[in-house]
């Protein structure tokens, strides 16, 4: 009974004493709560008939309708092709990405000039923080048919005879967003395969040098294996992430002539939820996706532990 009353009275404690560290977390717990438990509710609006006009109010007090929008979802002509599109283009970016970005922190980590390291971390992080409305509208201008440079290039080089309609043909667009991805991330991207580096021990590198292998070797047989586990997690964000697309970079991107392309899952909700007023539809659309990205996501922990011995659970 003392015991219990001692816990007590520490726990208060705590709270008057670490009042600036309280002060601290819960604005953040609030933040929390509103946007990522209270919208849960919202969920029920995909199994049912959901007015806007009711508004709040109607969430709970409109009538059900089962699996009726997710029926209208696969018979939407629209489907199949989005489902696609939101597939190919993160697949194909994941195969670009992840080796491209686990090849650069490589090389940037062989570097010995600080200086110049420090050069190329800062060009390549810079894109990251400019946003996707000046990034793509600087793309959209590079690849504008009418004085745009990369045109005026392949034209000068006689490697076409009339300028291209980049974004205009839908068999560009999945390259366009992936190399544009690329570029805007790779930099930051590397820097999770960079503090693992940091952490692997120097004595392998060490012994490994006194066997004779050369820097090659020992990037290939000592520094890859040892971060195998960082590369293994973020192979499972992408796999989980696969109907997840970046919203803003597509949205940017987009335009009438290339939507057979360019139509994701994420823009496909914009249109129906906010344009369209369907915010029914658009809420089953948007857990039918939540759902699909929970399987992938425990489907990939799963074949990462049997084959690596490692996950994130």
């Amino acid at each position: 009974m003392k015991l219990s009353r001692r816990k007590g009275y520490s726990l208060g404690y705590d709270f008057r004493t670490q009042l600036e560290l309280n002060i601290m977390i819960w604005p953040a717990i609030i933040l929390i709560c509103v946007f990522s438990f209270f919208p849960f509710f919202g969920l029920l609006m995909a199994f049912k008939s959901y007015d806007p006009i009711t508004g709040i109010k109607g969430i709970f007090t409109s009538p059900w309708n089962h699996f009726q929008h997710f029926t209208l979802i696969f018979d939407n002509f629209q489907f199949w092709p989005m489902i696609k599109n939101t597939i190919g283009i993160n697949l194909l970016g994941s195969l670009v990405g992840l080796p491209a970005t686990l090849l650069f922190a490589l090389l940037l980590n062989e570097i010995t000039s600080a200086k110049f390291k420090s050069f190329i971390q800062t060009v390549t992080y810079l894109p990251h923080f400019l946003s996707w409305v000046i990034y793509g509208g600087l793309f959209i201008t590079l690849l504008n048919p009418e004085g745009g440079i990369v045109n005026y290039l392949l034209m000068q080089l006689h490697l076409v005879g009339k300028p291209v309609q980049f974004l205009a043909d839908p068999d560009y667009f999945w390259g366009i967003t992936i190399v544009t991805g690329l570029l805007k991330d790779i930099g930051w991207g590397a820097i999770l395969y960079l503090a693992a580096i940091a952490g692997v021990d120097q004595s392998l590198y060490e012994a490994a040098a006194i066997d004779g292998a050369g820097r090659f070797k020992r990037m290939l047989h000592v520094t890859i294996p040892s971060i195998m586990p960082t590369v293994m997690i973020l192979i499972i964000f992408a796999v989980s992430g696969m109907f997840n697309n970046n919203f803003t970079q597509i949205f940017v991107l987009q335009n009438s002539l290339n939507l057979p392309a360019s139509q994701v899952i994420d823009t496909y909700i914009y249109q129906t939820g906010l344009l369209q007023f369907q915010f029914a539809a658009a809420t089953a659309i948007g857990l039918m996706k939540s759902v699909l990205a929970l399987v992938l996501l425990i489907g990939a922990n799963f074949a990462s532990q049997r084959l690596t011995k490692s996950g994130l659970f």
